[in-house]
Parts: C-alpha cells; sequence; structure tokens
C-alpha cells in the first residue's frame, strides 16, 4: 500500500485507501488503484497558484473531512426516491448508481449483447471484460489531485462498449444518486468505448438526496471513439444543494467521429466539469454545448479543452449561464492546434445573463494556434437586458417581473430547444421555466 504524505488535508483518506486496497480484486485493478494512490499522495490539491483553478475556490472541498464509501453504498435508497429522476420510457436501458455503486434492483438493464455491453465496471471486472481491461484507466490524465483519488478508489461506474457498427435501438439513462449521508465522498468511474461507425445516445444525471450534507461526488469519465463514431452526450447535474461535484472527462476522437455533448448544471454548491476533449484523427468533429443556472452564493466552473491534434478538424464551443444572488461562475474554453493541424476550424462562445449586480462571472476563451492554415475565433458577452428592450414589454401589459421571466427563458431555452431526445429537453424546459418564472 503506498503511504499518503504526512499532509493533514488528506489524513481521514487513508484509512479508507487502506480499506479499499484491501477489497478481491485481479491483480491489474490493484494496479491501478496503486498508481492512483501514488499519484494522490505527490499532488497538491487544487489551489488559487495554480492558473487552472486560479478563480475556482475548493477550499471547503479540501477542508472536509470525507469518509470514502468503500465495498458498498453508505444510504438506502427505494425505488420511490428513484422514480421522480428516471424517465417514463420503457424502451430506454437506465441504469441507477446509488453512491456511485451499480444497484440492479433499481435499474432497467435492459438486453445487454455482445454488440452492445451495458453494465457496471464491477461486474464487468468480476466478468474478466478484456476490453474493458484494456481501456480503463488508460486516457483520463491526472490533470489534479481529485483524478488520482478518484483513481486510488476505483471500484464501480458505468460500462458501455458499442460495438463495430452497432447502436442502441434507445437512448442510455445513467443515474447517480448521492445519498448525502455522514459527509461521504463516492468515487463513479465510468467508462464509454464506441467502436468503429458505431452509434449511441447516453444521458447521465447526477441527483443528490440530501439538501443538507456536503457531500462530495467525485466523478471521473473516460470515453474512446473510434473511427466513424457518433455519441451524443446529456450530461444534467442536479446534486443537493450543500453537495459538490467535481468531474473531469476525457475524450478520445478518431477519424470522422461526431462528438455532440451537453452539459446542463442546474445545483450544487460546488460544481466543475471538467472536459477535455483530443481530436485525434483526420474529420474529427466536436460540438460541445452548456447551460448553466447560477443562483445563492454557489459556484459553478466549467472548464472545457480541445485539442485539433489532427488536421481538417471542426469544434465549436457553445455555453450559456444565468447568474443570480451573489453566485460566482467561470468558463474556461481553450482550443489548442498543433504544429501540422492546417485547415482547423475552431469556433467558442460564451454568453452570460447577469440578474444580479451582486453575481460574478469570469470567463476565459483562449487560443493557442501553432499552424497557419485555420480559421478560429472566440467571444464572450456579459450583462443584462437593455431597459429599452424591458419597456417594451411593459408598454405591451406585462409587469417588469414577466418581462424578465420571459426574456430570461428564452434566452436559457436556444440551449435546452437543442436537445433532440423529447423526454429530456421537456424535462429541463419545464425546469427553466418554473425556475424564473414570477413567484
Amino acid at each position: 500500500m503506498i503511504e499518503l504524505m504526512e499532509r493533514t488535508d488528506r489524513a481521514h483518506y487513508e484509512a479508507d485507501l487502506k480499506r479499499v486496497q484491501a477489497l478481491e480484486s485481479p491483480a491489474w485493478m490493484k494496479d491501478i488503484r496503486e498508481a492512483g494512490a501514488a499519484r494522490f499522495a505527490e499532488m497538491d490539491f487544487p489551489h488559487y497558484k495554480q492558473e487552472a483553478w486560479r478563480l475556482t475556490n475548493v477550499g471547503p472541498v479540501v477542508k472536509t473531512p470525507f469518509r470514502s464509501v468503500v465495498g458498498e453504498p453508505s444510504g438506502h435508497v427505494t425505488p420511490d426516491d428513484v422514480a421522480a429522476h428516471l424517465y417514463d420510457a420503457p424502451e430506454w436501458t437506465q441504469l441507477v448508481f446509488v453512491d456511485g455503486f451499480l444497484s440492479r434492483e433499481l435499474s432497467r438493464m435492459g438486453d445487454s449483447t455482445q454488440a452492445v455491453r451495458v453494465g457496471g465496471i464491477g461486474e464487468a471486472v468480476a466478468k474478466g471484460d478484456e476490453i474493458l481491461e484494456e481501456h480503463l484507466a488508460k486516457s483520463a490524465e491526472y490533470t489534479n489531485a481529485f483524478v488520482a483519488l478518484n483513481t486510488a478508489f476505483l471500484q464501480d461506474g458505468a460500462y458501455i462498449h458499442v460495438s463495430e457498427g452497432a447502436a442502441p435501438s434507445a437512448p442510455i439513462h445513467l443515474l447517480f444518486i448521492s445519498t448525502g449521508v455522514d459527509t461521504i465522498a463516492s468515487y463513479p468511474r465510468n467508462l464509454i468505448i464506441l467502436g468503429k461507425s458505431a452509434e449511441a445516445e447516453i444521458v447521465e444525471s447526477y441527483v443528490g438526496l440530501n439538501n443538507t450534507a456536503g457531500y462530495l461526488n467525485n466523478v471521473v469519465t473516460e470515453i474512446v471513439m473510434e473511427d466513424n463514431a457518433t455519441l451524443r452526450r446529456y450530461k444534467v447535474v442536479r446534486e443537493g444543494s450543500a453537495g459538490h461535484h467535481l468531474a473531469t472527462t476525457k475524450v478520445m476522437q478518431g477519424r470522422d467521429t461526431n462528438f455532440h455533448s451537453f452539459s446542463i448544471s442546474l445545483t450544487g454548491q460546488i460544481v466543475r466539469n471538467e472536459l477535455d476533449v483530443v481530436l485525434g484523427g483526420e474529420g474529427a468533429n466536436a460540438l460541445l454545448s452548456g447551460l448553466y443556472l447560477n443562483d445563492g452564493d454557489r459556484l459553478i466552473d466549467n472548464a472545457l479543452r480541445v485539442t485539433h491534434a489532427s488536421p481538417k478538424c471542426y469544434s465549436r464551443m457553445a455555453y450559456k449561464g444565468v447568474l443570480d444572488g451573489t453566485s460566482r461562475s467561470v468558463f474556461t474554453g481553450k482550443v489548442l492546434v498543433p504544429q501540422g493541424s492546417q485547415q482547423t476550424d475552431s469556433n467558442q462562445l460564451n454568453n452570460n445573463l447577469l440578474l444580479s449586480d451582486k453575481a460574478t462571472l469570469d470567463t476565459k476563451p483562449q487560443l493557442e494556434i501553432f499552424a497557419d492554415d485555420v480559421k478560429c475565433t472566440h467571444g464572450a458577452t456579459i450583462g443584462g437586458f437593455p431597459r429599452e428592450l424591458i419597456f417594451y414589454f411593459q408598454s405591451r401589459g406585462m409587469t417588469e417581473a414577466m418581462a424578465h421571466a420571459i426574456l430570461t427563458f428564452g434566452f436559457a431555452s436556444e440551449i435546452v430547444d437543442k436537445i433532440n431526445i423529447d423526454p429530456l429537453r421537456e424535462r429541463l424546459s419545464k425546469y427553466v421555466f418554473d425556475k424564473y418564472r414570477p413567484k
């Protein structure tokens, strides 16, 4: 067992790391955990002196003595707890994870075949899945100590493998429920692999059942897309109001692949979505869309990075934020174009609506270009609605509150309306409408 360095900000992890290393697992899985523990012992937690985290204070997370979940969920979840967060779609496969562990009793597993495998990482490891062993913990880099911590505690999460030319007949819904018992930390680890010319639609929902406990949901997702594959991924964060969600996603794209990502952050005290996409083959496309609704004294951070590692690739970032109260949001969009990646086409846009003069936004679109035949642009806007526009609505008989509600709903709906899955789009549209309609 790798011994942790003597640091007060991580001493509470030591006993739990010993417990997870004692779990019965194949040697290769133990090696992955050992490597994660070793890196965690070497790394500092993110802090303001690191550029990527300069504006994102995770001090409340670092200072909390979380009890890490090992072996089984910490809390009990009933079908009634889950029902409101599932979709009334009998044709969907819907997997439910409780504190990071798959619950078959609460899930609708669907028909897992050789062409489309859907299940939990823990079960796949026990069955000796060779494809999982080949890809697990191979893509995600140790960009911060939380990735290393997730790897050290790697036990379960979603495993989806769509074989060459295959496509599930309906969306796959992954529901991750945090019970929030006793200030716990859970570590879902997801692996999604699409073979050549495969297609899939995946909805990831992160939900907290406890609105008073400051739990931690530390998520790492690895996505591998072989040539000509297409993936539409929808991620919705609705953690408990005191819950923390720190997530890192790494996407590796092959030639002529299409990746469309929707990231919707609705609730949670501290939410950080780190998305790192590598366009590794000619003709690869990445469309990254997002919406974050922030209020109170919460913090939401979206950190995006797209590397055009091959020529003739196309990427778009389009994120919108609505900020109220004394909330704080951070958006970082970085596009890297190395030498040789000619005919790159990239654009990023971050638009933000301020409903309060006490809310704060830091937006940092960035371009690093080392090729000369490229088309790369970026832009950002921050502000409220023009006074004359509000007056126009009032002149048509509406109250000022109603005018603000209609305009805010319309602003956010530009992202929501792009979602192709009807039940998801309708649920999110209702959420946005209810949140901003006059009380």
